[in-house]
């Protein structure tokens, strides 16, 4: 009887383990849906126009064949705010062309890569989403002044009892408030940038 107990528990096991891994090597079609509350910050007294173009608005990763992550929305939503925090005066615009301040950062978010780590990759219960972000910036005539690279991490605490689409959804949402969080963070800390807001401040001085 022990011998039936124990082939028949491990029958159960092997018959688990293979469900799990059929329903992780599945292909998984991610809207990443979320509200991102307003950013509580006191913004520096800067002029920038956020330039989110239609291929971010609308961008749509593959990290996989399998998988698809549609980031669009939810991305510009996030940065809005997190941008919002850092500069008393902002505008979002499409391009370049269409920035009317006067003396500001002109800055254009792209996504570089989008990376998806599933259970069946790493024996983990847990799902992981990688967004690398490149912010180029800019001065208002055009004057080239960083290219800062800007990666985010995200993963689920736990996901045994999600499906492979909420579970990269909850990570992809995790990611970019890491995103929002570096930016907040970081932003006035990058060389260049600070240089530039330090000249800026002398040149309106002696106006």
């Amino acid at each position: 009887m022990p011998t039936t107990k124990t082939t028949f528990f491990s029958a159960l096991s092997g018959l688990l383990a293979l469900l799990f891994i059929t329903g992780c090597s599945s292909s998984a079609q991610v809207q990443v849906q979320a509200q991102f509350p307003t950013v509580v910050s006191e913004p520096k007294p800067v002029n920038a126009a956020i330039v989110f173009t239609d291929e971010f608005k609308t961008y749509i990763a593959k990290p996989t064949k399998n998988i698809t992550i549609d980031l669009g929305a939810a991305q510009t939503s996030l940065l809005s705010n997190a941008f919002s925090g850092l500069f008393n005066e902002i505008e979002f615009v499409s391009s370049a062309d269409q920035v009317s301040l006067a003396n500001a950062l002109v800055i254009i978010p792209s996504v570089q890569e989008v990376q998806v780590s599933t259970p069946s990759e790493t024996y983990l219960n847990v799902y992981e989403v990688w967004i690398k972000y490149n912010l180029d910036i800019q001065s208002a005539s055009g004057e080239a002044i960083d290219s800062w690279f800007m990666p985010a991490y995200g993963k689920t605490p736990d996901s045994f009892m999600l499906s492979k689409s909420n579970a990269i959804q909850d990570a992809a949402i995790i990611a970019l408030r890491d995103a929002g969080a570096k930016l907040l963070l970081d932003f006035y800390r990058i060389p260049s940038v600070y240089n530039w807001l330090v000249q800026s401040q002398k040149q309106e001085a002696q106006q």
